[in-house]
């Protein structure tokens, strides 16, 4: 709620947390509107006994406040006048101003799980929200997302008993699985078949007729489009990379609607990310023999698409929408933040409206679980960027929105910013900098090597062998491991592809993708064409 200093209420006007009401004919019945207003937005404070002039002027009345004050708390404890009192004794005092008496009633934004709040027994005329505007009247969309979200349990743990496991996609399980693998070697759960795993992380759970079917969560993530609007009517996702203003035209864009692909959040994530990434600079940085590649910035765009999909209300209308221009990004999902914006910021406060969408991404490292994870978009693109992160709801057209925007305002990355945030990431004594900003060839390493020894005019000693030897194995571990980690992000992709994202030649690239067939740690399935690459574990 903001701050207000009832000493200079002349500079102050009515806006979206300050309402004014003269009273002088007694308790007005138009308090209780903007008092289900203020507690179903952000909160805000009312002013009984101010009179606002033509001019937006505040100005103080004569009333009885001590009348005033004895009628509020007679009202708002009776259920047929308000549905909810949500203020404390420490919010409702008497404060005198320029000689005369008025009462201040700080209304809090109210927690999720008593709103809407309402005025009379009926929440369908009863429910109010505030703008620029004013008070205005919720429309169905919004109250219907204000009840989704006062459940205990988060709307993706619904168990979805007419639905069974040929909703899901196979090869978005089996990415996902991939995905799994690589994070956790030598977890129990990758001997498990998919039914099983797939109820150990909340995919899946026990429907009335003790039989498994998935939940929302898992259908959101694993499932096809066709099979996901069953449930989610509204379901839209949309990646889009340097639309035109004023024009539909784009360089690059994804929508779940394209029937070429599974259409699932799952399979979106991976694959806007990787194109949300590109361009990216990569200082080069190494943690003892080995190249880090997941930078700051990386890691930040990770959590920003992440907080999106488990911050979305998939019911809600006009979908998840990813925008990426020269300016920088723009993130907006259906549903507004279930806590304060202040206190999504400040961190250390989580209440995703997909709880279990959150433990399935997290359990392959995308997504934060301790409530810092907003916080740390901030903090993190503020200091590579030097530009501020916004992030605003709207509520257009009975639609709610969040927008978060991560705008560069046409700076480039600050890499002694990123290389300072590495030192919060990795032990200092491993930070090895080089110069150049841009991400080199990932030879220059052993390129670099190769070059001092040639300069050398004695021969190498036996020592000086084995550490060449070592070095050179460790590079092509490195490379091979890269490639792997190319194939599990993205089954699809091609050679010239891979050869372009690690800066390498496509006949370095088919070299290291033969050596991984021969060892039985991948295999193509489908065509040159049209097929994929499938990540097996290694014999």
């Amino acid at each position: 709620m903001a701050e207000f200093d009832l000493s200079k209420l002349s500079e102050y006007r009515e806006h979206n947390q300050l309402e004014a009401k003269k009273a002088k004919g007694g308790f007005p019945g138009s308090f209780w509107e903007t008092y289900s207003a203020f507690a179903n937005t952000d909160g805000g404070i009312i002013l009984l006994g101010v009179r606002e002039e033509k001019d937006g002027n505040l100005v103080p009345e004569d009333v009885d406040a001590e009348k005033l004050e004895k009628d509020f708390w007679n009202m708002v404890n009776n259920r047929q006048k308000i549905s909810a009192n949500i203020v404390t004794r420490s919010m409702v005092k008497i404060e005198p101003v320029d000689g005369k008496n008025i009462l201040v009633v700080r209304v809090p934004r109210a927690e999720r799980m008593a709103r809407p709040v309402y005025v009379g027994m009926d929440p369908k005329s009863g429910t109010f929200r505030r703008n620029h505007e004013g008070d205005y009247h919720c429309s169905l969309d919004e109250m219907a997302l204000m009840f989704r979200d006062a459940a205990y349990v988060t709307q993706d743990a619904k168990v979805l008993d007419k639905m069974d496991m040929t909703v899901f996609c196979k090869d978005t399980v089996k990415g996902y699985r991939n995905f799994f693998r690589s994070t956790h070697t030598n977890h129990l759960w990758n001997n498990e078949d998919d039914e099983m795993f797939l109820r150990k992380i909340g995919a899946i759970g026990i429907g009335e007729d003790g039989k498994y079917h998935p939940t929302a969560a898992g259908l959101l993530m694993f499932g096809y489009e066709y099979e996901i609007t069953r449930e989610f009517p509204n379901y839209f996702l949309d990646y889009q990379e340097n639309r035109s203003l004023g024009a539909t035209r784009w360089t690059d864009r994804i929508v779940s609607t394209s029937g070429d692909w599974s259409g699932n959040v799952f399979d979106f994530v991976i694959e806007a990310l990787r194109r949300m990434q590109q361009g990216l600079k990569v200082p080069f940085v190494l943690k003892g023999n080995l190249r880090v590649d997941d930078t700051p910035i990386h890691k930040l765009l990770r959590e920003a698409i992440t907080n999106a999909c488990v911050h979305a209300d998939f019911y809600g209308r006009q979908g998840l929408v990813i925008q990426k221009s020269e300016k920088g990004y723009r993130l907006s999902n259906p549903g507004t933040v279930r806590i304060s914006i202040s206190d999504a910021i400040e961190g250390g406060i989580s209440d995703p409206r997909n709880g279990i969408m959150l433990k399935i991404f997290s359990l392959i490292e995308f997504g934060e679980r301790a409530g810092s994870g907003l916080s740390g978009i901030c903090k993190v693109w503020e200091k590579v960027y030097h530009t501020p992160v916004t992030i605003e709801e709207t509520h257009k057209d009975g639609v709610d929105r969040t927008v978060l925007t991560l705008s560069t305002r046409g700076n480039e990355q600050d890499v002694k910013a990123m290389l300072e945030l590495y030192g919060n990431l990795l032990d200092s004594t491993d930070l090895q900098p080089d110069q150049d900003t841009t991400q080199p060839d990932s030879n220059s390493v052993q390129k670099t090597v190769d070059e001092t020894q040639a300069d050398q005019k004695d021969p190498l000693s036996d020592q000086e062998i084995r550490q060449s030897s070592q070095k050179s194995n460790q590079k092509t571990v490195s490379s091979t491991q890269k490639v792997l980690e190319k194939l599990v992000a993205c089954p699809q992709i091609t050679i010239s592809q891979l050869a372009k994202d690690l800066m390498m030649s496509p006949s370095g690239i088919k070299k290291i993708l033969k050596t991984l067939k021969d060892s039985n740690s991948i295999k193509r399935v489908g065509p040159d064409k049209g097929g994929y690459w499938e990540v097996l574990d290694p014999k």
